[in-house]
Formats: C-alpha cells, sequence, structure tokens
C-alpha cells in the first residue's frame, strides 16, 4: 500500500495522504512521498488543478509520534522540518496551479498548516482544526505561525496556538480559516464540482494571482503595484486572456485551455 495515492482525471489530480489506520499522519516516506507526488502534478502539463485530501476518517494527524519516539526511525526535529514539512509547504505555495485542500476529518499539528498553506480550503461537516503543538510542548510549525495570522487574525491565532482548542467548521468558516464547508453527503460531489471548476478556468492567470498574492504577504505597496503591473502584462499576452475577451463580446462562455 503506497502512503500517497494519486489519480488524474477532467484535468484534476485528486492527491490523497494514504495512512488511515494513524489518521494519516507523516513519516518520513509520506512526506517525501508527497513532496514528489507535488513535483510530478506541477511539470504535468495535464493537470490544472490539484486536490490534496485524506483516505479514512482524518485529513491528517500531524507528525507520526511513533517515528519520532523510536531511535532508529526518528529522522529529528531538523530533517522533519528541513526536509519534510517545509519542502512542502515551499511546493504548495509555488505551484502555479489551483490547489484545494478537501479536509474530510481531523487536521491536527502539521496537517492542519498543510492544509492552511493551500489556495482554497473546503472542509466536511466533521472535520476540525487543532494547533496540537502546545499539547507536547512544541511550537507550531509548517507555516502556521505565518499564515493563520494573517487568516484569522493576530490575537485568535495566538489563542488557539497557546490554548490547542479544536476549531469545528462552523467556526473556522465564521472567523475565515476556511472558504466553505459541506455536509458529508454533498461533500465529496462539492469538492469534485470546484475543483472541476478550477480546471477549467485559465491556470495562467490563475497561476500569475497566486504568485502576486503570495508576494502580498510581504511586499511593500510600491512593489505589490509594480508586480502587478508586471504580471497583469504577461496575463494579457495569453491565450486564455484573448479567449476571454473574445467570450465577453460575443456573449458566450469561454473556453480557457490553460495557456
Amino acid at each position: 500500500m503506497t502512503s500517497i495515492e494519486i489519480k488524474i482525471e477532467n484535468n484534476i489530480a485528486f492527491i490523497a495522504l494514504n495512512r488511515p489506520e494513524v489518521f494519516n499522519s507523516f513519516n518520513r516516506e509520506m512526506a517525501l512521498n508527497l513532496q514528489q507526488k507535488l513535483d510530478d502534478c506541477e511539470k504535468n502539463k495535464e493537470v490544472r488543478a490539484i486536490v490534496l485530501t485524506g483516505n479514512g476518517k482524518a485529513f491528517c494527524a500531524g507528525q507520526d509520534l511513533k517515528e519520532v519516539t523510536t531511535p532508529e526511525l526518528n529522522p529529528g526535529f531538523k530533517a522533519i522540518l528541513e526536509e519534510h514539512y517545509n519542502p512542502i509547504i515551499e511546493r504548495i505555495r509555488s505551484i502555479e496551479k489551483p490547489i484545494i485542500a478537501a479536509v474530510n476529518g481531523v487536521a491536527a499539528g502539521a496537517g492542519a498548516n498543510i492544509a492552511l498553506a493551500c489556495d482554497i480550503v473546503v472542509a466536511n461537516e466533521n472535520a476540525s482544526f487543532i494547533q496540537a503543538f502546545s499539547k507536547i510542548g512544541l511550537i507550531p510549525d509548517s507555516a502556521g505561525t505565518f499564515f493563520l495570522p494573517r487568516l484569522i487574525g493576530f490575537q485568535k491565532a495566538s489563542a488557539l496556538m497557546m490554548t490547542g482548542d479544536k476549531v469545528d467548521v462552523v467556526e473556522a468558516e465564521r472567523i475565515g480559516m476556511i472558504y466553505k464547508w459541506f455536509s458529508t453527503e454533498a461533500f465529496n460531489d462539492e469538492v469534485t464540482k470546484l475543483a472541476v471548476k478550477m480546471a477549467k478556468m485559465p491556470t495562467k492567470g490563475l497561476g500569475l494571482t497566486k504568485r502576486v498574492l503570495n508576494a502580498s504577504l510581504v511586499n511593500n505597496l510600491q512593489e505589490q503595484l509594480a508586480l502587478e503591473s508586471e504580471c497583469q502584462i504577461e496575463s494579457a499576452q495569453t491565450e486564455d486572456y484573448s479567449e476571454g475577451v473574445n467570450a465577453f463580446v460575443e456573449k458566450r462562455k469561454p473556453n480557457f485551455i490553460g495557456k
């Protein structure tokens, strides 16, 4: 059984964390496997949207503590961060294709923060988000201290990180942690519908939107305006821009090809 499952259909790559017996907690093999699958999706021109989810009852419970408490298995925190989680976050943010986190169950620790680094986060009604690090004396990693305060505000993020309180999907949507939540019955269909919509949109334009959003986290106003100009000029040279304008003028639905 592989720790990461992937299927590609309708220009969508569905990536599933596949260690359900341990709530999809990360070990070294799964972390490196996920990095490779993300690299494959970035290079594959047929892939125009990516869905990241988990098999079984959980999205991801974070780090597999059995690995770090077994001397012959433990890679050490330096390797776990610099070789496992940080490269995953960097790939999620640098791949210029929309990445949807479909959170099907509990997302705890690094699992929560990997989900929150994605472009769009949707959740099953039974999902929850936990900054579980404080419960074992650690600090939030996997860019949680970077993204969560920007999503929900410094005070709320600080409290959730220090208390380790669980956040259900209703609260998560209310405070802006996630985009939407869906009922269990509707979840898979709604995720697929959203992914299909993203895969049919102008992929190059969405990628450039992601690029300028990434930069907005660190740029000042002048730098951001300059980058917007640069990326708008680039997007205006795409085939999808021409198609979008022509479709608008001709009062028809555009047929974007992702170029």
